[in-house]
């Protein structure tokens, strides 16, 4: 069964944000301003591209979305960043209508659309567990008989951690139960089915179909950091404190994440020379 992600890189959508704008400038202005696609890619390279990377079943298609207006130098890093993860497709789309857009590229990525596939969302500032993309069709096909009395259903991995990044390496919560998330989160589209994952709010999805729900290790980390949209409004602080030498080993197993990478990526930038 064909595995399809769709990971939204700093794309000037009409709608999708928490964070409003007047005009389609101020959003791109927004988006685009240097600091907070500094942090976004420092957070893509150490955070969800490595967890991605790290997927013990590789089989699967990965599709990011940017603005086509986004400036040369941010499009060239981010096909550097990618550009040894067959998987990966970079779409650049205008403006649009957030769910739209979003729906008709998850179809077009789609290889035969009369067979059913598996689909999930990847925040660039969000990792999965490497086992994600395996148990994600472990799971369906544990749930077979179900999936072929319904034309979609959720599949939900509802444990992970809270984590900040920055230049000391992570700092976590305790393992926390999250339901419906984005992180770890698939949906299953029965073939000639063309609702995905994208017609849904995350939130709400079991309001609209059967729900899997499978809780037994953590499967996502969540970053916090200054620009989660999720976050501007009333954010209150996470309960983390840094992880010790065995829980960045454990890190770095289960999700790819390498806390020296991290240290390394937000360290501090040099500017000028002492002399």
């Amino acid at each position: 069964m064909q595995v399809i992600g769709l990971c939204r890189f700093s794309y000037p959508a009409l709608g999708g944000f928490q964070v409003e704008h007047e005009t389609v400038a101020e959003r791109i202005a927004y988006l685009y301003s240097e600091v907070r696609m500094e942090e976004r890619f420092r957070l893509f390279e150490t955070v969800a591209l490595p967890s991605l990377q790290a997927q013990t079943d590789p089989d699967f298609d990965m599709v990011i979305v940017i603005g086509d207006s986004l400036p040369r130098h941010h499009r060239d890093r981010l096909h550097d960043l990618t550009e040894a993860m067959p998987q990966v497709r970079i779409v650049a789309e205008p403006p649009r209508r957030h769910r739209e857009v979003m729906k008709e590229i998850l179809n077009t990525a789609r290889r035969n659309p009369d067979q059913p596939c598996l689909q999930f969302r990847a925040d660039d500032d969000d990792a999965v567990a490497a086992e994600f993309v395996e148990r994600l069709r472990e799971t369906a096909a544990d749930c077979a008989g179900l999936l072929e009395k319904t034309p979609t259903a959720a599949i939900d991995f509802n444990r992970g951690y809270i984590a900040e990044f920055g230049p000391e390496g992570i700092a976590a919560s305790e393992p926390a139960v999250r339901s419906y998330f984005t992180a770890a989160l698939g949906m299953y589209a029965a073939g000639g089915v063309r609702q995905t994952i994208m017609n849904f709010g995350h939130h709400r999805i079991h309001h609209h179909m059967p729900s899997i729900t499978i809780t037994d290790v953590p499967m996502w980390v969540r970053s916090h950091n200054a620009y989660n949209d999720s976050r501007q409004r009333n954010a209150g602080a996470e309960d983390v404190a840094p992880l010790t030498p065995k829980q960045e080993r454990e890190f770095a197993t289960m999700f790819g994440i390498k806390a020296a990478h991290v240290r390394a990526v937000f360290a501090p930038q040099l500017s000028g020379s002492c002399g």
